[in-house]
């Protein structure tokens, strides 16, 4: 069947290149285009997965912005060799 179809610039260019590539007429390309196209399944409609929050449990007293403060002073006594009882890695 012959039907005149108005192709948008760059699917046009899309189908060109896979028909090249495949070593398919333009028209195939189209084809089979269409046909994977038509014959794929619908989208689902999915229920949206929502994650509900829970509060902080930071107790008075600790800045949540300075919260790795003291492990990297630490990190940092024990790599100058300032570490009080604390065994060097080898």
């Amino acid at each position: 069947m012959r039907v005149t179809l108005a192709l948008d610039d760059d699917i046009a260019q899309t189908l060109r290149q896979r028909a090249q590539l495949l070593g398919l007429s333009f028209e195939q390309a189209v084809n089979d285009a269409l046909r994977r196209g038509l014959s794929s399944e619908p989208p689902v409609n999915r229920a949206v997965f929502r994650v509900a929050p829970l509060p902080g449990r930071f107790q008075p007293g600790i800045d949540s912005l300075r919260f790795n403060q003291l492990n990297d002073e630490l990190a940092v006594q024990e790599f100058s060799g300032q570490g009080e009882g604390r065994s060097s890695r080898t």
